[in-house]
């Protein structure tokens, strides 16, 4: 499965415990994340995750254009609590996309935690039938390297 994290700034540190405590999950599946969430995951874990632009130059709509071309199977998205951080139009739009093409989304760790486990039961296997670049589609395609 395709999993994409995205942290903001106070959030990090939650995300790196998070994915060092569900490291032997992530390890079997393919990550992204935007660059500075993507290196402290890296760090912390040795997993390997594919590092796009930061947030701020466009990391979340790189992200929300997998999105639309169904090349995300699962979004765990820890955005900012604080009562005076006004919420972006880009993470507004993410989170649409997300519901538009049918991604489940994990906006903090009791969800994120619930969303991994899933993924490790087989309980969101079928979104590599929806997913073109997933290992189900490219044997279909007899694309398999």
């Amino acid at each position: 499965m395709e999993i994409a994290l995205i942290a903001d700034d106070t959030k990090k540190e939650l995300m790196t415990q998070f994915c060092i405590a569900y490291c032997g999950i992530l390890s079997k599946h393919n990550l992204c994340a935007t660059s500075t969430t993507g290196k402290y995951i890296e760090e912390a874990t040795g997993l390997h995750v594919e590092k796009l632009l930061s947030g701020t130059h466009g990391g979340e709509q790189q992200i929300m254009s997998r999105v639309s071309y169904n090349e995300i199977d699962a979004l765990i998205y820890f955005r900012s609590t604080a009562p005076d951080v006004f919420y972006k139009e880009e993470e507004y739009n993410l989170l649409r996309m997300c519901d538009i093409h049918n991604v489940p989304v994990a906006t903090n760790i009791a969800m994120a935690e619930i969303l991994v486990c899933a993924v490790d039961r087989g309980d969101l296997d079928w979104r590599e039938i929806v997913n073109p670049k997933s290992d189900y589609n490219r044997r279909r395609r007899g694309l398999s390297e």
